[in-house]
């Protein structure tokens, strides 16, 4: 494996903690900070917001070399996080928060770019699985791990650890990522967003928001569903989010490698409409201990089978905007999971049952297969597609 491609993957294993590990330290920080657990969680938001504004900020720096590029957001990272860790009221925290999550997006879309870049003819997808694994990895080790150190120490240590990731991504990134030129792109400012004319990104961006939105919205409450409905004690969540973050990464791999053979459509599609049985199947036996088990590491695994090869896909549709493309995805991502959290909650509200949730997102993963069949079936001519 180059050692390049891992240097990435140390970049979004940075940001795989920074972004999921807030979820099971947030009682701490709420405690630390003095805010009950509601005002909190504007710590998450705060961060989603820091990823949706800042992917389009790529349309600034699009004329930076790549490298370069990917230095200053690693750089980002380690600062926010730093500042986070150091934070000493509500208002400074949320402002780190945002901070943290300025890079996340653009750091994917430019990733993207060189793994296109450094990848052995035919890899495309199996390149940006390893970048993209990074923060599958991070929900096996990292968030775990995150939750540890806050309980045993400190949750400021946590958001240390994560600056210090970001200065071993710097490294890796400075030593064994090559220099890259920045794409050419001679429409200026206006090009950047021209592939947005075109139907193949709408298709992308609608099979990553609907197709993952279907497993977040069981994956948001899989705390309560697992212990009200499954059974499983509060002590059993700290395995069963490895299971979780295990299927995460088992199904990112894997779809990288199938989407190289068969085509990313067919592969992502097939995912989709497989998360969509998933999801009903959770609901009819989520009181099974041992089912309910064996899909949520499916469930996950579909999650990322989704998403990881599209980060490669929408390179070849963003001509001319192809960061901005990349960036996209996130922005489709962290919208989704904002959007999916509230429908699981609105159907739980409205009465149907703890595990209610996953039957609301299969629907939601039909849509996604079927635009990511319209891909397959308008695009099929492009290679790779």
């Amino acid at each position: 494996m180059k050692r390049s491609l891992l240097a990435l993957a140390a970049g979004t294993f940075a940001l795989g903690i920074a972004e999921f590990g807030m979820m099971g330290i947030l009682g701490d920080v709420a405690k630390g900070i003095g805010v009950d657990i509601v005002k909190a969680g504007h710590f998450i938001s705060a961060y989603s917001l820091g990823v949706a504004i800042g992917a389009p900020g790529l349309v600034v720096l699009r004329n930076m070399p790549l490298r370069r590029l990917l230095l200053l957001l690693v750089a980002i990272i380690a600062i926010g996080n730093l500042c986070a860790a150091l934070s000493f009221n509500f208002t400074t925290l949320l402002i780190s928060r945002f901070i943290s999550g300025l890079p996340h997006g653009a750091f994917f879309g430019a990733g993207a770019i060189v793994c296109s870049k450094l990848a052995d003819q035919g890899k495309g997808a199996s390149a940006v699985a390893v970048m993209v694994g990074g923060m599958t990895v991070a929900n096996v080790i990292g968030v775990p791990g995150a939750t540890f150190i806050s309980n045993v120490l400190s949750w400021r240590i946590t958001f240390a650890v994560i600056a210090v990731l970001g200065v071993v991504a710097w490294i890796g990134i400075r030593c064994w990522v090559p220099v890259l030129s920045p794409l050419p792109n001679p429409g200026g400012m206006k090009g950047e967003f021209r592939f947005l004319k075109n139907s193949a990104p709408w298709l992308i961006y609608g099979g990553v928001f609907f197709g993952q939105a279907s497993v977040y919205c069981w994956l948001s409450y899989i705390e309560p569903i697992m212990t009200r409905v499954s059974g499983y004690s509060a002590a059993d969540m700290t395995w069963i989010m490895m299971l979780v973050g295990a299927g995460m990464v088992i199904g990112n791999m894997a779809a990288g490698k199938l989407a190289d053979r068969y085509g990313v459509s067919k592969i992502c599609g097939g995912a989709a409409f497989a998360a969509m049985l998933i999801m009903v199947a959770f609901y009819f036996a989520a009181s099974d201990k041992a089912v309910s088990a064996i899909l949520s590491f499916l469930a996950p695994a579909m999650l990322f089978a989704i998403g990881g090869p599209l980060q490669y896909a929408i390179v070849k549709f963003a001509k001319g905007g192809e960061m901005l493309g990349g960036a996209g995805i996130q922005i489709a991502f962290n919208v989704s999971n904002a959007c999916a959290a509230a429908l699981g909650g609105m159907v739980i509200n409205m009465g149907f049952g703890m595990a209610s949730p996953s039957l609301a997102g299969a629907p939601l993963a039909l849509v996604g297969a079927f635009m990511l069949y319209l891909l397959h079936k308008k695009y099929a001519s492009t290679p790779g597609v």
